[in-house]
This record gives structure tokens, C-alpha cells and sequence, in this order.
């Protein structure tokens, strides 16, 4: 007599529909939970199947697929896919609320046509306090005469290294939608994010020069005005707004468009990067730079 098919091999039509009609594709096991959860009855599904008979019956009959990210320093993660994901879905999924960033939005943005092999998930620290005391010329020279720290926490999947950030808390501020390759949709910072984060952090750009490219290709994309008020927003303690309007005027931009950020205030002798051995200096923006740039 042959076996009679199980609830759930009976619900596999609905289960597959339900999956293939979400637009997440990238699942942690507490997703796969909820799922379950919420819908084991209306899928008839019996009370002792639990997550791990559920995840094993898609994984065999279906398009899920356990995806591994495995890192040298850090736990690993595990993450299940339906059907085909990018390296980007993967990397949003390692972290709650997170968004891609730097170099990685550059090319997403179409600000460059070079492939980067690197993906930058940042999530947001909690808020923290307002350092307290002014800003000394001898503070900003201490601090940038070092090399610019970078996070060490980097994820290997397949041909890509996943590196996660922590960055500062800003409520997601200027973060977007945007279409991915197998058109998903990619939580990641607009332009005038995107170009206030790079000239923050170059190293996670390619470096000085491949930032300089960057203003250039996005000139005829990137409002000023919505540029200021972010910086605004942000409320950097070292300013930044030198270094941008510094970008903007070596990118070839309008002196209207960049003198706003003149406005911000020249009150100190600032650093384009990190640790520069004999660098030029920039009289007009009181800024350090290399030679070169």
C-alpha cells in the first residue's frame, strides 16, 4: 500500500506560493520560526513538526538553500536563500536595521563602473552622549597624525568579503530603496550621504583619489543644499565640511555650489585622511591634502 503524503508535503504547493511571492529572499532561522508560526494553521501543518523539520523539508524540497559566512576572527553566520540572492542580500541579513554604505553604494548608485569586491553593511551604534569639551588645533592634529582605524569584522561569502561597520547613529539619515541585480530591493545611503560618508571615511572608499572621482561622476546628481542639511544633522565634532568642499572644488563644481560649505565656518587646520607622510596644504580651505590630489 503506498505511504500516504504527509501535511506538510501536502501543504508544499502553499508553502512554495507563500515564499515566492515575498520579496525577502534571505531568512535567519527566528524568520523561518515566525513563518511557521504564523501560518502552521492554515497550512494544517501537525503540531510536532518544529523549525528544524520545517527548514530541512524546504531545504530538500524546495529552492531554500543554507548559505554559510564564515570569518577568521568572528562566530560565523548561517543564513537561509530562497531560490537566487545577491551578495548583498546576504550581507543585509546579517544585521537588523542595516544598510549598505561607502564603496559599496558608490557602484550601487552608479557613481563608478568598477566592480568592488568588498560589501559595506553599516548598522548604527545606539545614540551616545555629546562628547564634552571644544575642539583644540592640538586635538585634530594628535588624531589624524595616526592611521584611520577600520573595522576588522569581515565576513567570507563565496567571491565576496562582507566587512561590517559600526557606525554613528543618525536614524538612518539618507538612507534609500534602490533596485539590486536580480531586482531586490537594497536598503543603502542616497548620494549626499554616500558623498558626506566617503569623504568621512575614505578608507572604506577606495582612498583620497578614488573619492575625488567619485564627487566627479556625481555633480550633476548631488543637491548641495540637501548636502549641508544632512551634515547639519549629523553633527560632526571634526569638520568635515572642509574636506567636502574641498572635493567639490578640485571636482570641478561650481564656486556657488561649494562655497556653502565655506559658510560652515574655516576654524581649524583639518586632514583630508588619516596618517599622510609630507603632505600639501590648501590655504584657501585650511586643509591638509596629498600631494597629487
Amino acid at each position: 500500500m503506498p505511504r500516504l503524503p504527509s501535511r506538510i508535503e501536502i501543504a508544499k504547493a502553499d508553502i512554495v506560493k507563500l515564499f515566492d511571492e515575498n520579496p525577502k529572499r534571505v531568512y535567519t532561522k527566528a524568520d523561518l520560526a515566525k513563518v511557521l508560526f504564523e501560518n502552521r494553521r492554515f497550512w494544517r501543518l501537525a503540531k510536532s513538526t518544529t523549525v528544524a523539520d520545517f527548514i530541512a523539508f524546504l531545504i530538500e524540497r524546495s529552492r531554500l538553500r543554507a548559505v554559510s559566512l564564515a570569518s577568521a576572527r568572528y562566530p560565523g553566520f548561517v543564513r537561509y536563500a530562497w531560490g537566487e540572492v545577491s551578495s548583498y542580500q546576504v550581507g543585509l541579513s546579517v544585521r537588523p536595521r542595516s544598510y549598505l554604505s561607502h564603496e559599496t553604494a558608490v557602484f550601487l548608485l552608479g557613481l563608478t563602473d568598477a566592480i568592488p569586491n568588498v560589501i559595506y553593511v553599516n548598522q548604527e551604534q545606539s545614540p551616545k552622549p555629546t562628547p564634552s569639551g571644544g575642539l583644540t588645533q592640538d586635538s585634530v592634529d594628535r588624531a589624524f597624525s595616526n592611521q584611520q582605524r577600520k573595522s576588522s569584522y569581515i565576513l567570507e561569502y563565496e567571491q565576496s568579503r562582507i566587512i561590517l561597520l559600526s557606525g554613528k547613529n543618525t536614524g538612518n539619515l539618507g538612507v534609500v530603496k534602490s533596485t539590486g541585480p536580480f531586482q531586490e530591493q537594497l536598503d543603502l545611503t542616497g548620494v549626499e550621504r554616500t558623498l558626506i560618508d566617503i569623504a568621512v571615511r575614505p578608507i572604506y572608499a577606495g582612498g583620497v583619489f578614488s573619492v575625488l572621482e567619485v564627487y566627479k561622476s556625481a555633480a550633476d546628481r548631488v543637491s548641495v543644499n540637501a548636502l549641508v542639511a544632512m551634515l547639519k544633522k549629523l553633527n560632526y565634532t571634526y569638520p568635515y565640511h572642509q574636506v567636502i568642499g574641498f572635493y567639490m572644488q578640485r571636482a570641478g563644481y561650481d564656486q556657488k555650489r561649494y562655497s556653502r560649505l565655506k559658510h560652515l565656518g574655516l576654524n581649524f587646520d583639518f586632514y583630508v585622511s588619516y596618517g599622510m607622510k609630507e603632505p600639501q596644504f590648501d590655504r584657501e580651505w585650511r586643509l591638509h591634502y596629498p600631494k597629487g590630489l
